[in-house]
């Protein structure tokens, strides 16, 4: 147990650079914390305590704000960075040094029961912050999801998966010109609420010139009008 501890905090510190002290990992990481809460849980489940599996898990939910059922299967040092509304399904199962950021669901498209409905993450991989990986295939060792993707089919090992629906990016020359980045939105994850008040700006400015011109119409046929009743005056 303390050496699968020690296996974590080490992990952390070489993979955050904002981790500076191993006390501050212990005491600061809510993603460990929350690991360690579903060890507890997973091993109530399997050895038939689903009740107390499922509470230990809402316990560590509300401690942490990441959401992990006692099913699911976890490597060793995964690393949940921030955590905040990370959702790890039933049958999920995650492998070794995996790293998920904030916001990213495993979920499934089934209800139906007895069948695997999330999905399973192999050794190395990335799932950058606010992904959605939904159903029951397998994202490949070392594969790579974009930052707000939504993966629903298979992703090759050492693969990047952008967009919505996400697409395989597969040439390396096209990965590195696309670039991958956990945190942000790039130019082929666009923000929807950026695109909307875009769009809507731009529907205004559409507007404002269209006024402009029927108002110039306006003011020319009025002049127009008046000047041919002053002819006829005279």
């Amino acid at each position: 147990m303390l050496s699968t501890i020690a296996e974590d905090v080490r992990s952390i510190r070489q993979r955050d650079p904002a981790a500076r002290s191993t006390w501050e990992v212990l005491t600061c990481y809510p993603g460990l914390h929350a690991v360690w809460g579903h060890r507890v849980s997973h091993w109530l489940w399997t050895h038939g305590l689903k009740w107390p599996a499922r509470f230990n898990s809402h316990l560590a939910r509300w401690f942490t704000g990441i959401e992990i059922h006692p099913g699911a299967v976890i490597g060793r040092r995964l690393f949940i960075d921030h955590g905040l509304g990370v959702v790890i399904g039933e049958t999920a199962v995650i492998g070794n040094d995996v790293t998920i950021y904030q916001g990213v669901t495993l979920g499934g498209t089934s209800l139906e029961k007895g069948v695997k409905r999330h999905p399973t993450l192999e050794d190395d991989v990335v799932v950058g912050g606010g992904a959605k990986v939904l159903g029951g295939f397998t994202v490949g060792a070392g594969a790579r999801i974009g930052s707000n993707a939504v993966v629903v089919k298979a992703v090759p090992p050492g693969a990047t998966a952008v967009g919505i629906p996400a697409r395989i990016i597969s040439d390396p020359d096209t990965q590195a010109a696309h670039g991958f980045d956990a945190y942000g939105v790039t130019r082929d994850m666009p923000d929807p609420v950026a695109q909307a008040i875009q769009a809507l700006t731009q529907r205004i400015s559409a507007q404002e010139a269209e006024i402009r011109r029927l108002t110039s119409t306006l003011q020319a046929s009025g002049a127009q009008g008046n000047a041919e009743l002053d002819g006829a005056a005279r």
